[in-house]
């Protein structure tokens, strides 16, 4: 089709060729994203949660390494002056031609973007021939016909409790359920208790899509609900009991709470999807604020989330004429963090040298970094996203943050014309320091309590996650929309089976006792509990709180004994949803014999 409108352009066999190395790259790197996912139903099935975080892990690596061997096989290959300007102008028709019928035409997009980056080492937001904007339509695109991308269900027609038993049996989880009526009639009574009656209309129905979505020791079933121009979503988290058995362990429908378990501060989720951006549809409908690069990475295609974030990015800064500014909040020994007020996003720079007492590099922070994009996050790290040579209009800077960028990064910093461009950057979600929500709550104290005890919560789930913040300051976490307390400063994190938590040695005599300095010798990675109060418990209102929900974590046996969980082995449960909805924390009356058709059971918005 490419061939024959354009017979003149596409001479090149060379780059034809080019164009086949790097899609068959990308559909070597997409099966085995898919193979991943799918033996995540496996593990799950297992109960093989070590196995499982691994593979998850290891995902998040499979596309630079996929890029990577396309790089080499194509410098391997061909001589860099065969390609001429020219090829390259054929080579992106000739791909594009190649993704008329494929199942991720936008992936494959970013992927050759990639290749061709790494291959022709030009900055690629200039580059005619790369894929600055997407070409091909996502719009339709069919997924074969024994797997669609979504079921349809009409409890109307076959009842709501053989619909909602339906549902679950034909994921065909090979673990046996521990009672899984028990649990249909559970989430039945939530459906009464929480929506009452509505009219029956016409197109009654509920879609569910296809596949599980794994993550950590959990797998859901995502769906919704639609009655006349309504549409309800849910989510069903299945787990293990003690047991080994299965068990539906709540339904949600709150739309926060759905937001949450979707967050950029969680772990990516496992989904075997053919059509990628079907799925991403279909969520957008349960989460219409959430923007499509978020949908994406938690999916786990983190660079189409990349791709996508850069251009809402720069569509942004076409429609904005604020100044870039240095963001609110305490400066940072480490990273220069500078923000655009109309753009909810920080930009973090690494500095070029560090005052006393941080002694570290700019390779180790990075390192952090990474090891936070692997670890599972457990909703209280937010995901960062990395670029390199990013380019702002030098307009758009105050100019007080232009003598902060030359002061501390410089050699990260060019200017090109009427542009700055920073050679390494973060990106993240801009939130609230918690110093900060904490100063401005003043003497609210139902304000004070709710930040101790989600600042305590936060701690205690990165520790059932094996990591230590290191930094426990106030000005190191955030607070965000939803008034949940995340971590955002990585520069000191360690695994928790790393520390050497201590108790404070006794002073042998008055002398040491009085010392400005310990006399005692600490290592690299000793950590001392009892010390934390010190820095955190100056104020009194929030001393009281911390002692009333947290006070345990002031205590070596505390942290020592986590420590011992961890190294013998045990994952613990980390819930991204509230304990008290759980179906074994709540009692529900079971469901008459004859039950209303589904949409009967919810009213209007």
């Amino acid at each position: 089709m490419i061939q024959a409108a354009f017979p003149k352009l596409l001479r090149s066999q060379i780059a034809f060729d080019i164009a086949r190395t790097i899609r068959d790259g990308f559909d070597k790197h997409y099966r085995l994203f898919r193979l991943t996912s799918q033996q995540a139903k496996q593990h799950f099935e297992q109960g093989a949660w070590r196995v499982a975080q691994q593979a998850a892990r290891e995902r998040i690596g499979f596309y630079d390494r996929r890029v990577q061997e396309c790089v080499q096989m194509l410098e391997d290959e061909y001589d860099p002056a065969e390609l001429t300007d020219e090829v390259w102008r054929e080579l992106k028709l000739h791909y594009i031609g190649m993704l008329s019928d494929h199942k991720q035409p936008e992936l494959a997009e970013t992927f050759f973007n990639s290749v061709c980056c790494n291959i022709l080492h030009r900055r690629y937001f200039h580059n005619e021939f790369i894929f600055v904007r997407p070409v091909v339509s996502t719009e339709y695109i069919e997924t074969e016909e024994v797997a669609p991308t979504y079921r349809v269900y009409y409890p109307g027609t076959d009842g709501l409790h053989y619909t909602l038993k339906r549902i679950i049996t034909n994921f065909q989880l090979a673990t046996k359920f521990a009672n899984l009526s028990r649990d249909v009639a559970q989430i039945e009574g939530r459906l009464r208790t929480l929506f009452g009656g509505i009219k029956l209309e016409p197109n009654h129905q509920i879609h569910v899509l296809s596949s599980l979505f794994f993550r950590n020791k959990g797998a859901y079933i995502v769906g919704k609900g639609i009655n006349g121009n309504k549409e309800y979503p849910f989510v069903v988290p299945i787990l293990h009991n003690k047991h080994g058995e299965l068990i539906l362990d709540t339904v949600l429908f709150d739309h926060e709470q759905i937001t949450i378990l979707f967050s950029f501060t969680r772990a990516y989720f496992l989904v075997d999807m053919e059509v990628p951006s079907a799925y991403v549809q279909f969520l957008r409908t349960l989460l219409p604020r959430k923007p499509r690069s978020e949908i994406y990475t938690i999916l786990g295609l983190q660079k189409q989330g990349k791709t996508l974030f850069y251009r809402d990015y720069l569509q942004h800064l076409k429609h904005s004429s604020d100044l870039f500014d240095i963001a609110p909040g305490i400066r940072g020994l480490v990273m220069l963090v500078f923000a655009l007020p109309s753009f909810p996003y920080v930009f973090k720079v690494i500095k070029d040298f560090f005052p006393a007492p941080k002694e570290t590099t700019r390779a180790l922070i990075k390192e952090k970094y990474l090891l936070v994009k692997h670890h599972d996050r457990v909703g209280r790290m937010a995901d960062t996203l990395e670029y390199s040579n990013v380019a702002f209009p030098r307009h758009r800077f105050s100019e007080e943050l232009i003598a902060e960028l030359k002061h501390f990064v410089p050699s990260l910093l060019e200017e090109e014309g009427d542009q700055l461009v920073i050679k390494h950057l973060y990106i993240e979600r801009r939130m609230v320091p918690l110093n900060m929500w904490l100063t401005n709550a003043d003497n609210d104290e139902v304000q004070i309590e709710h930040g101790v005890l989600e600042y305590g919560n936060a701690i205690k789930e990165l520790v059932a996650a094996n990591i230590f913040p290191g930094d426990m300051l106030y000005k190191n976490f955030g607070v965000t929309r939803h008034q949940r307390v995340v971590f955002y400063d990585y520069d000191e994190i360690e695994y928790i089976t790393d520390c050497n938590f201590r108790v404070i040695p006794q002073a042998r005599t008055e002398e040491e006792e009085m010392a400005s300095e310990p006399w005692y010798p600490i290592g690299k990675y000793d950590v001392f509990p009892e010390q934390f109060g010190r820095f955190l418990l100056g104020n009194a209102k929030i001393r009281k709180y911390f002692m009333k929900h947290h006070s345990e974590l002031l205590t070596q046996a505390w942290w020592q004994a986590r420590k011992q969980r961890i190294l013998d082995g045990h994952v613990e449960d980390v819930f991204p949803y509230p304990q008290h909805i759980r179906f074994c924390n709540q009692h529900t009356t079971p469901p008459a014999a004859i039950q209303p058709p589904f949409m009967e059971t919810l009213e209007n918005e």
